[in-house]
């Protein structure tokens, strides 16, 4: 007997749609994803972007196709995805987001949010797509097209929202300083952060959907003139977003880039103070999860990579009658699952003011106090994935494998991840160990197997 090869996706990536404008992203395929999800999710849907040029063409021509299959339409403007995810749990049957999040000026994206707030999974994807190829749209006469309304002001409620969980006035007396990128925390996070007490200042905190100053990715190089501000100022942290703010990455108070691991590391250990229960997050963290789990009797289970993923599993173990107490990503995108069970780069900003209010310890010494450890991180650029992971795969097939997602190499002493993007054509390798001999012995290892495919 012979079972059926489980569908995939073959638009969505790993977070929504995404793709170069003009290319796969046209106005017309986010006009045909509206119509699918409006088709689906009938009702009011809320509609939000970041701050890319091509997205006031692209919004319009989700609230187009929304409109067409009856679904009412409430523009949110310009706002963090988290924030869009916030105000749909509360208020809609469904959201769109269009976003490309850390992708480069000339893509666009579109995310799909469910009554819950959390990102459309894999399932439902799966038949978006269905009815975008064939054109199955449950398209209205004349006297049922919906309407269309702005609410330009929504997103004080997610402000709101997030302040609301951290103690009042706990940022008084600290300077932070922000970089939103020109992306879409351009108008959220400044407003949380001073509505904590703090003093502000901020970098590149106007929209431009060009991005001039850096990369909607907050990489170490990008953020360097978030660096100096921090130095110069004297500032207790810098804290930089994507383009849609559902990740954020931090400088410290010695103006060195905080490796996304730790920032995860760092405030589990403050948000799992004091309980016990599960941490969520995928095979591409560092194992520093496990370890600071350990300080306060939590276990870690692991997901695939990707925040739905994660966020998905937090709710089917809550459901499951477990205790779940934190979830994200090594990539600045963090899950408080008493909050949103999203991303969440503001909420994260304002837990930073906490844990820094808390320990009554600089940035820099709550990082270097953490256990030691080395990742090593590769992007390769290419469409050879396949006989990447299976060349890897015969290398160290006598090593523990983990294939959750990607390869996984696990060792005593390190481990390493080969895995495929799912939004953009290349692949991405970590490789950890507390000693920087070992890792560097084992990235040797794999980057030897791996560049006769890549020569």
């Amino acid at each position: 007997m012979f079972m059926a090869e489980a569908k995939k996706k073959q638009l969505f990536g790993t977070n929504g749609v995404r793709g170069v404008v003009g290319e796969l992203m046209t106005p017309e395929l986010v006009m045909k994803i509206a119509m699918a999800v409006g088709s689906m999710r009938p009702g009011t849907i809320a509609v939000g972007r970041d701050t890319r040029t091509s997205g006031p063409a692209f919004i319009e021509a989700a609230k187009a196709g929304l409109m067409a299959v009856g679904c009412n339409v409430v523009d949110c403007g310009i706002l963090p995805t988290p924030g869009l995810q916030y105000l749909v749990k509360d208020h809609f049957d469904a959201g769109i987001v269009i976003t490309a999040s850390h992708n480069p000026g000339n893509y666009n994206g579109v995310k799909v949010i469910e009554p819950d707030g959390t990102e459309m999974g894999d399932e439902n994807s799966i038949l978006v797509e269905e009815r975008v190829f064939s054109s199955s749209f449950a398209i209205k006469s004349w006297e049922e097209v919906a309407s269309s309304r702005s609410a330009p002001d929504m997103f004080q409620e997610y402000i709101d929202g997030v302040v609301s969980k951290v103690p009042a006035g706990i940022g008084k007396g600290m300077t932070v300083a922000i970089d939103p990128g020109c992306g879409a925390a351009y108008r959220t996070t400044a407003s949380i952060l001073s509505d904590l007490g703090c003093r502000v200042l901020t970098l590149n905190a106007q929209p431009d959907g060009r991005f001039p100053a850096r990369n909607p990715e907050p990489s170490e190089e990008g953020l360097a003139p978030l660096a100096d501000l921090v130095k110069s100022v004297g500032a207790a942290f810098g804290v930089a977003h994507d383009g849609d703010a559902d990740r954020a990455v931090f400088i410290d108070d010695k103006g060195r880039f905080v490796e996304e691991n730790k920032e995860f590391a760092l405030i589990a250990d403050a948000v799992c103070h004091g309980k016990s229960g599960i941490i969520v997050t995928p095979v591409s963290s560092s194992r520093l999860i496990e370890q600071i789990g350990k300080r306060h009797a939590c276990t870690v289970d692991y997901t695939a990579v990707g925040s739905i993923y994660v966020a998905r599993r937090m709710r089917s173990l809550i459901e499951a009658g477990k205790s779940v107490i934190f979830g994200g990503e090594g990539n600045g995108g963090l899950i408080y699952p008493d909050h949103q069970f999203c991303r969440d780069g503001g909420m994260t900003a304002a837990m930073m003011v906490l844990l820094l209010s808390i320990k009554k310890q600089t940035l820099s010494s709550l990082v270097d106090d953490l256990p030691p450890s080395v990742m090593l991180k590769h992007k390769f650029h290419t469409d050879k994935a396949p006989a990447m992971i299976e060349v890897v795969s015969k290398k160290f097939s006598s090593d523990r494998i983990n294939t959750i997602d990607g390869l996984r190499i696990d060792r005593d002493d390190a481990w390493a991840l080969i895995r495929p993007s799912g939004t953009e054509p290349l692949v991405r390798l970590f490789i950890e160990s507390q000693d920087e001999t070992v890792a560097k012995a084992f990235e040797k290892e794999i980057l030897d197997s791996i560049s006769p495919i890549l020569a």
